[in-house]
């Protein structure tokens, strides 16, 4: 990845999303580093781009979010965000049909794999919590402390902590808006694993390819299938188990699966 130049004296650093693609994998970068990554409204029309187009490339099977520097986020650089709040409804729910990195509204259909480190606030906590799984470093120093601003938390937060956590650990974190670490993120299940510091990326990357060693029509049908349960209940779920199955069955990748069983072989999965 190429890295953002330098800001010139006098020229406002709004910080951007950099992004790689690394064969079947899309690598998400937060950089703004010298802003403690400091998310702008600009950056955040980028995550939309990224996440878009990780969701209707189907070359791309994975994603990787990440951030440079010493720290993931800070959170919202908030004095840039007055206009967009100003005006009503949610302002960082991507509008239209394109994705939203939050989960908010179209939600991405690819797994996404998020690697933490260092101050981890607010909507550093939701983003991570919008992906599928989370890698922390040992170093993470996290907070939702939008009642501290006189806000509360709009992207997330409020139940994905009760719906990872339970009530008495959500309430516990949001309405305290206490700093916490890794551990106690690993504990009430915001994060899945914590690694010493340096190490969360290179394992974010290792599970992400593994995953893409996977059937990725599979794959996404099992995150479909489990995002209709957490959104349209049990029934929902199990009503369209069979249809999907029936669906997988007749692709390629399938006939794929059972031949690299029978010839006792890594399948070579294409996507089709």
């Amino acid at each position: 990845m190429a890295k953002a130049g330098d800001v010139t004296a006098g020229e406002v650093d709004l910080g951007r999303i950099d992004v790689e693609q690394r064969d079947r994998l899309l690598l998400i970068a937060l950089d703004r580093p010298a802003k403690y990554n400091g998310v702008t409204p600009e950056m955040f029309d980028q995550l939309v781009d990224a996440f878009t187009r990780l969701d209707e490339d189907p070359a791309l099977w994975c994603g990787v979010v990440f951030a440079r520097g010493p720290h993931f986020t800070a959170g919202l650089d908030l004095p840039r965000w007055t206009g967009r709040m100003g005006r009503g409804g949610n302002p960082v729910r991507s509008g239209g049909s394109r994705v939203d990195p939050l989960g908010l509204g179209r939600s991405c259909r690819k797994p996404l794999v998020c690697a933490v480190h260092g101050i981890t606030y607010t909507i550093g906590i939701e983003l991570m919590l919008a992906c599928d799984i989370a890698i922390a470093a040992d170093d993470c120093r996290f907070s939702q402390l939008e009642p501290r601003r006189g806000i509360h938390a709009t992207g997330g937060a409020t139940f994905r902590f009760v719906e990872r956590g339970g009530w008495g650990n959500a309430m516990y974190h949001l309405l305290t808006c206490d700093e916490f670490d890794a551990e106690e993120a690993r504990r009430i299940g915001l994060v899945q694993e914590v690694v010493p510091r340096g190490r969360e990326l290179d394992r974010a990357l290792e599970l992400a390819e593994r995953i893409c060693r996977m059937a990725p029509l599979a794959i996404q049908a099992t995150k479909a299938s489990a995002r209709r349960y957490l959104e349209e209940g049990m029934a929902a779920c199990i009503a369209a188990l069979g249809p999907t199955q029936a669906e997988l069955v007749r692709t390629e990748d399938a006939r794929e699966g059972v031949a690299s069983f029978v010839e006792r072989r890594e399948p070579r999965f294409q996507g089709c």
